[in-house]
């Protein structure tokens, strides 16, 4: 008698989800596009539900954080591992988007991304990388915008509105603030994007402030930015948030330590619930401070201490994004470094450019990860959330784009 090996499709449907739904991340694209059946799992939100925990579940066993950075305009899912020989590694390449479509800046909430293109600001996307879906929203000019390597150069924000009856919807901040490029007489202007009503709505507001916007982080539905002086060259010495609900800017909030007594600032996030400064002293050089928010409100915000250290035998600083492990104290920095070189014909130079991460821990330990040579030198890596999420995006009404949507 003849056994058969029984196949897939021969299985029950609960069998076929639980093989599934273990696919590596890495591996999902090419399974989706296996079977139709396979790919309509991907489309439920309990199969969806299932795998996420899955893959959090087997990250908390091997100690994984995984986050989502942009690399040569790039975007991928990393596996971190943060122990006393931490490891990085590339898990795939998000591939949502077609394939020749460069991302600029991304901006992350609660599970949804919205991409800038490199090449194009004419139309913004906002995506799910778990879901694999996708919103293309054309955007409108601006006569009076900067222009920035022959484009015109505007600032984004992303967060989510709430009605009265505990819905949320997402909307999108986008502006101009000249504040930086024109001291004396800036152009200032706002508007923002509702996915329910599929339009754009010119705001009458303003920070009144100039915000940089390489601070940005999304907490709780609202975006908080780090806001400098009026000067050109002013440090930055608050925060600031908006409030996608009220549409409006809040009070200037106050950073833990005073401006201009730091040569390097820069903010970053904890799972979106709790902000977090990183600092280095300038009157010492050699000091690094690390401070995260106990308290954080449109209004409000209370600071701690996490740890300091001395940095006088690290090579600092040379980052834009970075994240921390609030539990093990540990900072984690993205940047880059050069190769220096000194040769008796040339003396010092240097060569080549490597992005790098600097996994630096409370005791003062610095751990240097190269991640390779970048495509672009003008390409900084920038790291920010993963929390995989089942949240749809809500389409087009009728499946038709309206004028002002790709």
């Amino acid at each position: 008698m003849t056994m058969m090996t029984p196949s897939m499709s021969s299985l029950p449907r609960e069998l076929v989800e639980e093989i599934v739904s273990r696919v590596p991340s890495n591996s999902t694209r090419a399974v989706r596009l296996t079977c139709k059946k396979w790919n309509e799992f991907f489309k439920s939100r309990s199969f969806m539900k299932m795998r996420i925990a899955k893959e959090e579940e087997g990250a908390r066993e091997i100690g994984e954080t995984r986050k989502i950075v942009m690399i040569d305009y790039n975007v991928y899912l990393m596996s971190i591992i943060i122990n006393e020989d931490p490891s990085t590694k590339l898990l795939g390449k998000l591939r949502c988007l077609p394939e020749q479509v460069k991302i600029s800046q991304i901006f992350h909430c609660e599970g949804l991304l919205l991409c800038i293109l490199k090449d194009d600001d004419t139309k913004i996307v906002v995506w799910n990388p778990s879901l694999g879906q996708t919103r293309w929203i054309q955007t409108r000019k601006y006569c009076g915008a900067s222009r920035y390597r022959g484009q015109e150069y505007y600032k984004y924000a992303f967060g989510f509105s709430e009605n009265r009856f505990c819905r949320r919807s997402p909307k999108i901040l986008r502006f101009i603030d000249d504040f930086r490029i024109y001291n004396e007489n800036p152009s200032s202007w706002f508007e923002i994007y509702d996915f329910d009503s599929d339009s754009w709505t010119t705001l009458d507001i303003s920070p009144h402030w100039p915000i940089m916007s390489n601070h940005v982080l999304s907490i709780k539905g609202n975006t908080y930015w780090g806001v400098a002086g009026r000067k050109t060259y002013a440090p930055i010495g608050h925060i600031i948030c908006f409030d996608f609900t009220r549409e409006r800017f809040g009070p200037l909030l106050p950073l833990p330590i005073k401006p201009w007594s730091a040569q390097c600032v820069s903010l970053s996030s904890v799972k979106e619930e709790k902000i977090t400064a990183l600092f280095q002293r300038s009157e010492t050089y050699n000091k690094l401070e690390i401070w995260i928010t106990t308290k954080i409100e449109a209004n409000d915000v209370s600071w701690i201490n996490l740890f300091t250290i001395d940095t006088s035998s690290i090579e600092m600083f040379s980052f834009k994004s970075f994240f921390i492990d609030e539990k093990k104290k540990v900072a984690v920095v993205f940047g880059r470094e050069r190769e220096t070189r000194f040769d008796l014909t040339h003396g010092l130079t240097h060569g080549l450019t490597h992005y790098i991460i600097n996994v630096i821990s409370e005791a003062g330990c610095c751990k240097t990860l190269v991640l390779g040579e970048p495509e672009d030198i003008q390409c900084w890596p920038l790291v920010c959330s993963y929390v995989p999420s089942t949240v749809q995006i809500k389409q087009h009404e009728g499946g038709k784009r309206k004028e002002q949507s790709y």
